[in-house]
C-alpha cells in the first residue's frame, strides 16, 4: 500500500482522490481550505486534514505531497509553505498546469533542503474519474518510483497498443513541457472543429451539427474524443449553441507553447493562429476590423457599415 497527501480538492483534485480510494487501498490524506471539499474527500475514503501542517503530520516519512491547485502564485505559496514543513527525503509533486521553467526554479530552491520535486502534467479533465488521467511526469527517478503505484491507479489501464497511461520523460520540467505542447495541439484541434461547424452554421443547408458530430465518430478520419464532446455539446446546448457566449478563454500553456516556439524558431502556424483566434473571440480585434474597413474605403471606395450611435435620454 502506498501513501500520498493531496492538496487541492477541486474538480480535478477531488476526482483524483476519489479514483484512488475507489480503485485501490492506498492511503490518502487530503486537504483543501474548503471544508465541504474536505468532507467530500472523507466520504470517498480519504483522511481529511485541516491544514498543511496537519496533512504533513498525518503522513509517514518519506512523505509525498501532491499539489492540485491553480498555477502561479497559489502553487508557489503552497510549495513555500510545504518547504518549511517537510523534511529531507520528502517529495512535492505539482500536478497543475505550471510552466516547466518554474518547475526548475522550484526544484533548485528545494535542493538545499533535501526535498525532491516532481512535475506531473495531468490531462483528463472532469472525465478522469471515469476513464483515468493521462500523466506526463518529470523529476528524479527515485521519487517517480515511489509514487508509481499512485500513478498506476490514476492512469487508464495499460494496453498492448499504447502501453501505460503515464510516462516519465526526464528531469524536472519535462512533464509539464510535454503537457504544454499537448495543450497547444489541443488548441489547434479545437479550432479546426470550431471552424468546420461555423461553416456548417452559415451553409445553405439546414444541417444538424449534433448529427454530423455523432456520424463522424463512426469510423471517420476526424473522429476523436473532442469530436465526441462536440456531439455531446450540441445534444445538450442545441444545434446553434444559442445560450453560449462567443468568448473563449486561454490557459497559459497555449501562450507558453507559442513563446517557446518563437525562442527555438520552430514554426507553429496552426497552434499560433488558434491562440490568436481565442483573442479575437473577446472583441480584441474590433479596432483592427475598423482599420481594415477604413482602408478598404480609402483605396477602393468600398462602403463602410456605420456603427449605430447611442443617444442620451432627454
Amino acid at each position: 500500500m502506498a501513501q500520498i497527501g493531496f492538496v487541492g480538492l477541486g474538480r480535478m483534485g477531488g476526482n483524483m482522490v476519489a479514483r484512488i480510494k475507489r480503485d485501490s487501498d492506498h492511503d490518502v490524506v487530503a486537504f483543501d481550505p474548503d471544508k465541504d471539499a474536505r468532507a467530500k474527500a472523507k466520504a470517498a475514503g480519504a483522511r481529511p486534514a485541516t491544514s498543511l501542517a496537519d496533512l504533513v503530520k498525518k503522513l509517514d516519512a518519506p512523505r509525498t505531497v501532491w499539489l492540485m491547485v491553480p498555477s502561479g502564485k497559489i502553487t508557489q505559496d503552497n510549495v513555500d509553505k510545504l518547504a518549511k514543513l517537510l523534511e529531507k527525503g520528502d517529495t512535492i509533486i505539482d500536478g497543475g498546469n505550471s510552466r516547466w521553467s518554474d518547475d526548475k526554479v522550484r526544484a533548485e530552491a528545494l535542493k538545499p533542503l533535501g526535498i525532491n520535486y516532481m512535475d506531473v502534467g495531468t490531462s483528463g479533465g472532469v472525465w478522469g474519474l471515469e476513464v483515468g488521467y493521462c500523466m506526463m511526469v518529470g523529476g528524479p527517478a527515485a521519487s517517480v518510483k515511489r509514487v508509481a503505484p499512485i500513478l498506476d491507479v490514476l492512469a487508464p489501464a495499460t494496453t498492448d497498443e499504447h502501453g501505460p497511461g503515464w510516462g516519465h520523460f526526464g528531469p524536472v520540467g519535462a512533464g509539464h513541457y510535454v503537457k504544454m505542447v499537448h495543450n497547444g495541439i489541443e488548441y489547434g484541434m479545437m479550432q479546426a472543429y470550431a471552424e468546420g461547424f461555423s461553416l456548417f452554421d452559415a451553409s445553405e443547408y439546414d444541417l444538424d451539427n449534433g448529427k454530423i458530430a455523432h456520424l463522424w465518430m463512426q469510423g471517420s478520419v476526424v473522429r476523436s474524443w473532442l469530436c465526441g464532446l462536440a456531439a455531446k455539446a450540441f445534444d445538450e446546448e442545441g444545434n446553434a449553441l444559442d445560450d453560449i457566449s462567443p468568448f473563449v478563454e486561454d490557459s497559459g500553456e497555449g501562450r507558453w507553447t507559442v513563446e517557446d516556439a518563437i525562442d527555438k524558431r520552430i514554426p507553429l502556424p496552426v497552434i499560433t493562429a488558434s491562440l490568436f483566434e481565442r483573442f479575437s473571440s473577446r472583441g480584441q480585434n474590433a479596432f483592427a476590423a475598423k482599420v481594415n474597413a477604413a482602408l478598404r474605403n480609402q483605396f477602393g471606395g468600398h462602403a463602410i457599415a456605420r456603427a449605430v450611435k447611442k443617444t442620451e435620454p432627454s
